[in-house]
């Protein structure tokens, strides 16, 4: 009888012990569980055109573990959207790093005149840095004309310099950009040798861990192999044909397989051993090259180890390249797109198995969208064109020369802004208003030009609504241009090799995905309308640091429920 009570008693402390674990788990694990007080890792991942639509187009067609994977466990922003003008790459880094518009941040657009030494000014240039690693045709680069700070900037303020934050992407801008002023590095593809490298501004010589990575020449191999579809054709379904007439391929061929080791040797010569590094960006290698080197970083940096928390911005930038050559709705597109969705996954499965999923804050954007191809929309019957602005700044120097006398009135014309010549014009004692108003007059009589404005009808910054409303969030007084020309829906600015374009204030290039994942983001959909402003300052608020010094955005309130 003892011996049958003991038995029992032990069953019953037994039962109650594995009780108590049970519910233990179910208040203080899965269900109830505590984040960390701050990641130990944010993870910007930041693609080149990419629209909202676009996510959404192939969502069944993603793997488990990559773009749907963040979709079914983060919060995705339905409507998030920039705000200004002229949507371009460099404008849409450096709005998401520093939480303010354009016309606060100074970074108005990819390229601008500056009428004091006569040239047109890329946005990163710098000529008073040296290469690191690479050429001096890729390497005199730093965040100079950024003109505030980023959340980055004050994530190394509020921890004394003790945060590392780092930035890769095979666009300098978009790497330097997103990674701020104090960032340790921001490291870039150097399209004459094919390494990875970056300039004085940051260190003065390489890490060995740098230069062991370049030694493997990861891009040559690249660059030896065959981009293939990766899926069965039949995945393609709704893209226009393989050999559509409105891409404008490589050399001539614009269907698959494409054979990389022919089409980069340098010169279409067929030497594979007089390599054009370049062409490395027209392919989705150049997103499997971000991300090996991104994966690097971290690990050879050791971020996310302490409990100090890092930053790293992973920029991809093949979407952007292919987009413009094929159109969004070609196979090389589609391809791509499922491609980057692989290099998502691989990304992913090393932070969470690394590091682990509550220790990291992950966000993942694009800095823009893309139009359509003209003739794509004109094939469906929908109201397309190409704006031919060279024939168009060609025939406005001959009116302005009928007008006022020889002279070179118009010194260029770049990213849908004309730049007049200032100092002829105040020579010939013109009054700069007039000149404006009569180059906006005709301007607006060009076809697909839908608005024409004076650049003195913004330096009051008067307006709030429509576009004219999104000039002022795009007008800076030293870095805009004279006249700023907006196009109807559907039309695009011809440019080279390229068969469509972003710069519009319109949906297909403002819309974009946002998702959040990891640390203490829960599952959610919100449909509400946001500014991609806001991205810094929910970042800021996450981390418990202070907003940039010109940020305007807000935090997105639905992360801090």
């Amino acid at each position: 009888m003892f011996w049958y009570m003991a038995r029992e008693n032990t069953f019953k402390r037994t039962f109650f012990v594995i009780s108590a674990i049970f519910i233990y788990n179910i208040l203080y694990g899965q269900g109830a569980y505590i984040p960390p007080e701050k990641p130990k890792l944010v993870v910007g991942i930041i693609v080149e055109q990419l629209r909202y639509d676009q996510i959404e187009r192939f969502r069944d067609r993603f793997g488990e573990n990559g773009i749907r994977k963040l979709l079914n466990e983060g919060s995705f922003f339905q409507n998030a959207s920039f705000q200004y003008l002229l949507i371009q790459s460099a404008p849409g880094h450096a709005t998401l790093a520093t939480g303010s518009e354009p016309s606060t941040h100074g970074i108005t657009s990819d390229r601008w005149y500056l009428p004091l030494r006569d040239e047109m000014i890329y946005c990163t240039a710098d000529v008073s840095v040296t290469p690191v690693g690479g050429s001096i045709e890729s390497g005199l680069h730093s965040p100079v004309n950024l003109q505030a700070s980023t959340f980055t900037d004050e994530l190394k303020i509020s921890t004394g310099g003790r945060a590392k934050v780092y930035a890769v992407g095979i666009k300098e801008h978009a790497s330097i950009l997103s990674a701020g002023h104090a960032a340790d590095a921001a490291f870039w593809y150097d399209t004459i040798n094919g390494n990875w490298m970056t300039s004085s501004y940051y260190m003065g010589s390489l890490p060995a861990w740098v230069n062991d990575f370049n030694a493997t020449r990861q891009a040559e191999t690249w660059l030896n192999g065959t981009w293939t579809l990766s899926r069965p054709r039949n995945d393609y379904h709704d893209c226009t044909p393989d050999s559509s007439k409105y891409e404008k391929g490589f050399a001539g061929q614009n269907y698959f397989p494409y054979d990389l080791r022919k089409l980069s040797a340098r010169g279409r010569t067929r030497d594979a051993s007089n390599r054009d590094y370049a062409f490395l960006l027209e392919t989705p290698y150049a997103n499997s090259f971000t991300t090996a080197f991104a994966k690097k970083i971290i690990a050879s940096e050791n971020l996310g180890t302490d409990d100090v928390t890092d930053f790293l911005a992973v920029c991809y930038t093949s979407t952007d390249y292919i987009g413009h050559r094929f159109g969004p709705s070609s196979f090389e597109s589609a391809d791509a797109l499922m491609r980057l969705d692989r290099e998502v996954e691989d990304l992913l499965n090393y932070l969470n198995e690394n590091i682990g999923k509550r220790n990291i804050l992950v966000y993942f954007t694009s800095a823009h969208g893309v139009s359509e191809v003209p003739g794509v929309l004109a094939e469906m019957r929908v109201p397309s064109g190409y704006f031919r602005q060279d024939q168009a700044v060609s025939l406005l120097r001959s009116y302005l020369k009928a007008i006022y006398g020889d002279g070179d009135w118009v010194k260029g014309y770049s990213e849908k802004q004309v730049f007049l010549n200032r100092t002829l014009i105040e020579d010939a004692r013109i009054s700069l208003e007039e000149i404006q108003t009569k180059v906006a007059r005709f301007l607006i009589q060009f076809s697909g030009v839908s608005g024409a404005y004076p650049y003195y009808a913004f330096e009051t910054g008067a307006f709030s609504n429509g576009n004219t409303g999104k000039i002022v969030k795009n007008f800076n007084p030293l870095r805009s241009g004279d006249v700023i020309i907006t196009l109807s829906p559907g039309w695009v600015e011809r440019n080279g090799d390229y068969v469509t374009n972003h710069n519009s204030p319109y949906d297909c290039d403002a819309h974009v995905p946002l998702i959040w994942y990891g640390w203490s983001v829960s599952r959610a959909a919100v449909t509400r309308k946001v500014n991609m402003a806001d991205v810094a300052a929910t970042l800021s608020s996450l981390c418990k640091v202070r907003y940039p010094n010109a940020c305007t955005g807000e935090p997105l309130f639905e992360l801090f429920r």
